[in-house]
């Protein structure tokens, strides 16, 4: 599974998604999420060792029916206007027959939709194409290695790397936004200048670095410390002013404490930080601004917070979200325990809480990647 894509820029003349939401709510997002990742299968025919879903190559028998899932879009309209941005995502999406007329509903409904492909001799030209004919407004796909060997050792299947090369250029060739997702642990951090290098002479719009929640396959991999998270973190703050590409982080939101700390420093006032790029995600992070439906309709925070509020097969997509003990419980920061609970960058940031869910078995614990002591 790839993380997370924001929506495309609202119609000329019309305010963006971003501003319409934090003039609602600030920066907390209780009315709707501003993402929706669904994984709409389990089955994948790569075997990525870091893989959330552990992923296999069939599809799971009760995942949700077609008229299951054009009854979940139907729950995501239930939200109004502003509509969240759904995400396909998997597994790999491209494994169910009825992708394309998904997406073609959900264009039809007036959502916004995304895609997170796996790179296989599934993800063709012709394929591309005709998803994007149906509806799909941009594209994310993976590179953990600046090299074949590198990254094929992450995914499990040699020939990704290669295949991912042509998918860019396809990406490229129908129009479509794209968005690199790189895994951050201690077996990558030393390759991402070559990535980053590399990803310059690419048709890239955003570089999202994923810091590694050990979940699924993933917890047979190692986390960064946090001395060296932050020293990422001061690294990717440099690039990001020089860059040709917008750079996100998932599932590390300090650091957008990081960023706000080297913009104050440098003389910036509140409503320039907020302006910012690092300022238009404020506040988003599991449960604030993020929702996960699993491929049998469990609904989570994220895919990375394996916690379920409820089942679309029996309650409502916006029930869960506005209403549930767990979902009210991520929104409101007072609650958070610990470090998190204190920090006065509570509000902006929040901390992962899938990194705290993992380690504690509490999603409102501190996140242990952050190394910041609060006054």
């Amino acid at each position: 599974m790839t993380e997370p894509q924001a929506p495309p820029a609202g119609p000329a003349g019309r305010p963006s998604y971003h501003a319409v939401r934090e003039a609602q709510t600030g920066y907390v997002y209780d009315r709707a999420p501003m993402l929706v990742y669904w994984e709409l299968t389990r089955a994948c025919d790569l075997a990525c060792h870091h893989c959330r879903a552990e992923a296999i190559s069939h599809r799971d028998p009760d995942e949700l029916t077609f008229d299951e899932a054009t009854d979940v879009l139907q729950q995501v309209v239930e939200f109004g206007p502003p509509l969240p941005h759904l995400v396909f995502t998997g597994g790999d999406p491209l494994k169910r027959g009825d992708l394309e007329a998904l997406v073609r509903e959900a264009a039809r409904l007036g959502i916004g939709a995304s895609l997170a492909p796996a790179a296989t001799p599934l993800l063709r030209r012709e394929a591309i194409v005709r998803l994007r004919d149906a509806g799909i407004q941009s594209i994310s796909l993976s590179l953990d290695g600046s090299c074949p060997d590198q990254h094929d050792a992450f995914r499990g299947v040699p020939g990704c790397f290669d295949q991912t090369v042509r998918a860019v250029n396809w990406v490229a060739e129908a129009g479509l936004p794209l968005q690199i997702n790189t895994l951050v642990t201690d077996r990558t951090v030393a390759d991402l200048p070559a990535i980053y290098r590399l990803l310059t002479a690419w048709p890239v719009e955003r570089w999202s670095l994923f810091f590694l929640i050990a979940v699924g396959r993933g917890q047979a991999l190692r986390e960064l410390d946090p001395a060296s998270a932050e020293r990422l973190m001061d690294w990717l703050y440099d690039l990001a002013a020089d860059s040709p590409f917008a750079i996100k982080t998932t599932e590390a939101p300090h650091y957008r404490r990081v960023a706000v700390e080297r913009m104050r420093a440098a003389g910036w006032d509140g409503a320039r930080i907020r302006r910012s790029s690092v300022g238009r995600g404020f506040g988003i992070r599991d449960g604030n601004g993020i929702l996960f439906i699993s491929r049998t309709g469990d609904v989570t925070p994220s895919g990375f917070l394996p916690m379920a509020a409820g089942n679309v097969r029996r309650a409502r997509l916006v029930d869960l979200y506005r209403s549930s003990a767990l979902f009210t419980a991520l929104r409101d920061p007072s609650r958070f325990a610990g470090r998190c609970g204190r920090c006065e960058y509570h509000t902006i940031c929040g901390g992962s809480r899938a990194r705290a869910f993992a380690h504690t078995g509490d999603p409102l614990a501190s996140d242990p990647l952050c190394p910041y002591v609060p006054a």
